[in-house]
């Protein structure tokens, strides 16, 4: 996760994985994990085999940049992305956040991974 607003990571921000095994179906929680120094959420285990989607919950409300405004009342206090998952590949998501915007989209390293992939996953 980038703060874009300062052009650093957003170090500490609490990150949720769910998935689901069919489109539209139920989330359910994977693991929890927090952004680190370099705004990555590492470690996070083999996503299940048979996962066609996930979903990472971001709680930006305490980063400094989702509190805009007089009384800090956060914009976005959260961001859900969701996501179709290939099996056998890596899923790296990153997070540009603003005070009034962010962007996300398909990274080229991956750090999500499904259990198809587990001997290639990042430690």
């Amino acid at each position: 996760m980038l703060d874009t607003a300062r052009g650093r990571p957003a170090r500490g921000v609490p990150v949720v994985l769910s998935t689901r095994d069919r489109p539209r179906g139920e989330w359910r929680p994977h693991a929890e994990g927090t952004t680190d120094a370099d705004g990555r959420c590492r470690g996070f285990p083999p996503l299940p085999a048979g996962t066609v989607e996930a979903r990472l919950v971001f709680s930006t409300a305490t980063h400094p940049v989702a509190r805009v405004g007089e009384d800090d009342t956060p914009f976005f206090p959260e961001v859900a992305v969701a996501f179709a998952v290939t099996p056998g590949e890596h899923h790296h998501v990153p997070l540009l956040l603003a005070p009034h915007g962010y962007t996300v989209y398909r990274g080229s390293c991956g750090l999500l991974s499904t259990s198809d992939a587990a001997d290639d996953a990042p430690s």
